[in-house]
């Protein structure tokens, strides 16, 4: 039985884990959020919102490998209760992708982390619906296609494969599915 209850229709194979990535926002929290439901599954809220929620404020660089070890723990702690997918809105890629843009540069531990990027299938949400401010998490509309043009960059320096994913959440989901297929 899966998590969600139903019989699993691939008993014993390993779960999927699917990297949501893209800008401040691009939509990955209501992607990852719709794509659980629509493969009835479970899927990893960005741990950095919950920081920014509880501290009242932007993290300090020396709170960046703690954010991302953070992630990847939530990650391991729900793959167990995950349905053929695990859907991560973000992963240590995107932490040290921010630490290059505030700081300049990433922490020894951090790299480590973003180095080990083991997801099978690597989504970036296009910069493609208007920016919204959301307190102290989002900066603008410029930090916004810049954080986009260094994601793309990076995968394509470092070889992961990616698909871009653009239009509005339905139009985002039929893509998933297109390449991940049916519920």
């Amino acid at each position: 039985m899966s998590a969600a209850g139903a019989p699993d229709p691939n008993p014993g194979l390993p779960v999927q884990r699917v990297a949501l990535l893209g800008a401040e926002s691009s939509g990955k929290s209501t992607l990852a959020e719709a794509l659980a439901a629509h493969y009835k599954t479970v899927w990893v809220p960005e741990y950095l919102r919950e920081f920014v929620d509880t501290h009242a404020r932007v993290p300090f660089e020396s709170d960046q490998y703690p954010i991302a070890r953070t992630q990847l723990a939530r990650e391991d702690a729900l793959a167990g209760q995950a349905r053929r997918f695990l859907f991560c809105d973000t992963t240590p890629l995107m932490t040290a992708l921010y630490s290059r843009q505030y700081w300049g540069r990433v922490d020894p531990q951090l790299a480590r982390l973003d180095s080990r990027h083991d997801y099978a299938w690597t989504f970036v949400t296009a910069p493609d619906s208007p920016w919204e401010p959301d307190g102290l998490q989002r900066e603008s509309e410029e930090v916004r296609q810049e954080v986009h043009r260094m994601l793309v960059e990076t995968l394509v320096a470092r070889g992961i494969p990616y698909v871009l994913l653009e239009g509005d959440l339905p139009y985002r989901v039929r893509q998933v599915e297109a390449l991940l297929g049916q519920p």
